[in-house]
């Protein structure tokens, strides 16, 4: 049974990449997308949108969605709360404080409130937007990783607290800066706050790359250690576990994988939430299996969600954050629920 399990979710993940190819504000026949993965495009423009738009979107989809899950599933495994997300740890308020404080960089309107002159180029702004957003979610892990390493957040209960209070005051910093700022800075941070694919480039994948892959191998690697931790703290050292180095370790892996996602392409919630609990009814437990299962089963939710946003509505496209809040708000509703 299992095997046939694992079967699905590969053939999953394997046809929603496949098919994601066809959707888009382009139409793109069969013969269009097979023709361009063998490298043989029918012609220069759908080389143009196939290689350059289409296949990093869903390149990046998949990341996005897969790195939110495995980060989900390591928050879930260090609190032993299956119901934990990773926006609780304050990464998504801490990257809109960064996101805010670049928008404020170029504003004209700001500039002329103090008397000086607009201190970026408008030409630097797409490179300075997700770097700010990073530095900042990695700021809101620090805030939250102080008060971890102290004796009052030793426990997961007060890990959850810490996070929900970093996240509200960061967000009312955020506020104030966008309330500085002109209406047009302030509505491009909104929007990028929704969460969306839309400005997605081919380099976002090479980036994320790394981090996810990176993040996902350390998990696998220390496996064995995080099956011992959801025993119990005690159980865990009994078993020669180092209980902090190991907490703090996966609460940074988790930290730099949400970061990265976040800065590139804003808040997507809820993904971190839904996935691993379904992996974990699906196919087990264990570590090993729950970081594998987000692995295919988050990179193939995001692929479908983003094809929704593309074609819900015509002539638009539906922020992803919207989406994934929608769905993970009932689902949380329903899983809240089994649990009582």
């Amino acid at each position: 049974m299992s095997t046939h399990r694992w079967g699905a979710m590969v053939f999953l993940a394997l046809t929603c990449t496949f098919f994601a190819l066809f959707f888009g504000a382009a139409q793109l026949s069969f013969q269009d997308v097979t023709s361009c993965l063998l490298s043989e495009c029918n012609s220069a423009t759908t080389e143009l949108i196939f290689w350059e738009i289409r296949a990093p979107r869903v390149a990046v989809g998949f990341l996005v969605g897969a790195g939110l899950a495995i980060a989900g599933a390591t928050l879930q495994n260090v609190t032993r709360n299956s119901l934990t997300d990773p926006y609780l740890f304050g990464v998504v308020a801490g990257a809109g404080l960064g996101a805010s404080i670049a928008t404020l960089l170029f504003s004209d309107s700001l500039a002329e409130r103090f008397g000086i002159t607009q201190i970026l180029p408008d030409s630097a702004f797409s490179l300075t937007l997700p770097v700010a957003a990073f530095l900042g979610a990695l700021f809101a892990v620090f805030l939250v990783q102080m008060l971890v390493a102290s004796a009052l957040g030793r426990k997961t209960e007060h890990l959850l607290l810490a996070g929900v209070a970093v996240s509200f005051m960061l967000g009312a910093v955020s506020h104030f800066l966008l309330f500085l700022a002109e209406p047009f800075a302030a509505n491009k941070v909104v929007f990028w706050l929704m969460g969306s694919l839309a400005r997605v480039e081919s380099w976002y994948a090479w980036v994320m790359l790394p981090v996810v892959g990176v993040g996902s191998l350390l998990m696998l690697l220390f496996g064995r250690q995080t099956d011992a931790l959801l025993l119990g703290d005690e159980n865990a050292r009994a078993l020669g576990v180092n209980v902090l180095r190991l907490r703090m370790m996966s609460l940074a892996v988790c930290a730099a994988v949400t970061a990265c996602v976040v800065s590139y392409c804003g808040g997507i919630g809820f993904v971190g939430l839904m996935i691993p609990h379904i992996v974990r009814n699906w196919l087990g437990v264990t570590s090993r299996t729950l970081i594998l299962g987000c692995i295919l089963l988050g990179g193939s939710f995001m692929v479908l969600v983003d094809v929704v946003a593309r074609v819900a509505l015509p002539g638009q496209e539906i922020p992803i954050g919207i989406i994934t809040s929608a769905i993970g708000s009932v689902f949380f509703f329903l899983a809240v629920r089994q649990r009582s």
